[in-house]
């Protein structure tokens, strides 16, 4: 029997399941993220910018273009509780952190290498960046100085902190999710998770789970206290690049380069819905709020028509008469 929730979101997508897309870069975007408060999106792209969006009713209207990396912003993420800072990494070895009310970069911290990865701690305090050598630096986000650097002997794909701010979480090229102590970043676990290269990692927003996302084509969905995997979620047929909990924590989100974005309920592994792609899916996000989900996909071929811009932004979730 479907549950209550999975015929209300089948419905809900049923009336709303337009994705528009909106020019926001002149080459493809590698990362999308919601700010905490939900009025803002923003993108980075191999263009070397970031962008700013605000959400207005049922469309996203582009507010800034933020100029200054030297290389492409690989990921971007926000502060968590305040909607006016972001960070973006670049493989310009620089991170840079943004004020959307000045529109300048109020830091550049300087890191050692090419920049992949990149996110900020629960408490705000700090930013952890990996970079393609699997150094991992912490920087003090008031500060803007290097707090720790952890260099890992194996290949370091994403990182993030568990809600609690007291655990740190790398995937990596093994297959293995590496948990340290955090702050003191000492090994607690390593938790061999897929056969092949782990990608991705996200918590849901009710720190109940954690899933991760793997080149075997498999999203396995984790129980956060007792790190034991309670489920896996295996529609889509290329490695994981990207996740996102709804922010009830009760549907999943994941893409790859097949060209749908698949859709699940959390506590059942069913598929809600898929997301019709017409290329790969690089990064996907969903509201804060409300059931609304931003995502990046490559460019279609590199066959851009004229009218067509590369580097768009898609929503889906919007009303079919909007």
């Amino acid at each position: 029997m479907a549950s209550r929730y999975y015929q209300e979101m089948q419905e809900s997508f049923k009336n709303n399941n337009k994705s528009r897309e909106f020019p926001a870069h002149t080459a493809k975007v590698h990362s999308v993220a919601w700010s905490c408060d939900g009025r803002r999106l923003a993108s980075g792209s191999f263009d070397k910018t970031a962008s700013v969006f605000v959400l207005e009713k049922d469309r996203l209207v582009k507010e800034n273009n933020y100029r200054g990396h030297g290389d492409s912003v690989d990921q971007l993420c926000w502060h968590p509780t305040n909607p006016d800072l972001f960070v973006t990494a670049s493989g310009d070895k620089t991170i840079r952190i943004w004020d959307v009310r000045t529109t300048k970069c109020i830091a550049t911290v300087n890191t050692k290498g090419e920049n992949i990865n990149i996110c900020w701690s629960p408490d705000g305090q700090t930013i952890a960046v990996g970079n393609k050598d699997d150094v991992v630096t912490f920087i003090d986000a008031k500060t803007h100085r290097s707090r720790a650097e952890e260099q890992f002997k194996f290949e370091v794909n994403e990182i993030s902190w568990n809600n609690d701010n007291d655990m740190f979480f790398l995937t990596n090229g093994n297959g293995c999710i590496n948990i340290l102590s955090y702050p003191e970043l000492k090994p607690i676990q390593s938790i061999n998770a897929h056969p092949s290269n782990c990608i991705c990692i996200k918590f849901d927003p009710t720190g109940k789970y954690f899933a991760t996302g793997s080149a075997d084509a498999l999203v396995s969905l984790w129980n956060v206290e007792e790190l034991v995997c309670v489920r896996c979620f295996s529609r889509l047929d290329w490695p994981v690049r990207t996740l996102s909990f709804s922010h009830d924590g009760k549907m999943l989100a994941s893409a790859s380069e097949d060209h749908f974005i698949d859709i699940a309920e959390v506590e059942t592994g069913e598929k809600l819905w898929e997301v019709q792609c017409d290329s790969p899916t690089f990064t996907v996000a969903w509201h804060p709020k409300r059931p609304l989900l931003a995502y990046a996909c490559d460019d279609k071929d590199g066959k851009y028509d004229n009218n067509r811009e590369a580097g768009t932004v898609k929503l889906f979730g919007l009303p079919n008469d909007s």
